[in-house]
C-alpha cells in the first residue's frame, strides 16, 4: 500500500511538472506572437509616412533679378483624424523649414541661414471653403485635396542673396511639419500620444543646380 501511495504522488507530481512546464511554454508562445504583432505594426506604422520630400533643389540666379532660390516637392496626405479636425473648424498650421550650413572642418558647421515657410489651413462654414493662408495672404479652395496640392509645391522661393553658396562646402537642408504648438490646448495634449498629429518630414539636403542668368 505504502509503496502503491508512493507511486501515485510520484505520477501526480510529473503531471503537476508537465502542467507547469505547458503553461511557461504557452506564455513564451504568446508573448512571442505579441512582440511579432507589434514588430508588424510598428514596421507598417513607419512605412506609412505621411510627409516625405520628393524634390528639393537651389539654384542661384544673377542679372536683373538676382538671388538664391528654392523648389521643393512634398508628398503629404493627411490621416482621417485631421481631416475631420479641420472639417469641425480647427486650424492646422505647417512649417516648411529651411537651413543653410556651411561646413567647418575644425569646429562645427557654421549656419549661415534659417528661413521658414508658413502655413494656416482651415475650413469656413459660412462660405463652405477651405482657407490656405501664407503671410498675410489667403487663397480659398472648394476642396481640402485642392489646398493640399498648393501646399505641396513651392517654387522659386527666394531665400538669399546671390552670394550665399559663395566660399563652397556650403550646403541646406528642407523639411516640412505640422506646427503643433499651434493647436487649441486640448489637441496639444493629444498630439503627445496620437500619431496621426505627429506629422514631420526627415531632413532633405538641397541640390544645387545650375546657375543661371536671368
Amino acid at each position: 500500500m505504502r509503496a502503491s501511495a508512493r507511486h501515485d504522488r510520484g505520477e501526480v507530481r510529473q503531471r503537476c511538472l508537465a502542467g507547469a512546464r505547458a503553461k511557461a511554454l504557452r506564455r513564451r508562445v504568446w508573448s512571442l506572437v505579441l512582440l511579432l504583432g507589434l514588430m508588424t505594426v510598428s514596421g507598417l506604422a513607419c512605412a506609412e509616412d505621411p510627409i516625405a520630400v520628393s524634390h528639393a533643389t537651389v539654384s542661384v540666379r544673377s542679372g536683373v533679378d538676382p538671388g538664391t532660390f528654392v523648389d521643393a516637392q512634398f508628398d503629404l496626405e493627411l490621416p482621417l483624424s485631421l481631416r475631420e479636425a479641420v472639417d469641425h473648424g480647427i486650424a492646422l498650421y505647417f512649417v516648411i523649414e529651411l537651413e543653410v550650413s556651411r561646413s567647418r572642418w575644425y569646429w562645427f558647421d557654421k549656419r549661415l541661414l534659417d528661413d521658414a515657410i508658413e502655413y494656416r489651413l482651415s475650413f469656413s462654414p459660412l462660405t463652405r471653403q477651405y482657407r490656405l493662408a501664407r503671410g498675410g495672404l489667403a487663397q480659398p479652395f472648394d476642396s481640402l485635396d485642392q489646398a493640399l496640392a498648393t501646399m505641396r509645391r513651392v517654387t522659386q522661393w527666394r531665400v538669399a542673396d546671390s552670394a550665399l553658396f559663395d566660399g563652397g562646402n556650403t550646403h541646406g537642408r528642407i523639411r516640412m511639419r505640422l506646427d503643433t504648438s499651434m493647436l487649441p490646448k486640448p489637441f496639444q495634449v493629444s498630439a503627445l500620444t496620437d500619431p496621426d498629429w505627429k506629422l514631420e518630414s526627415d531632413w532633405v539636403r538641397l541640390t544645387r543646380t545650375s546657375d543661371r542668368p536671368n
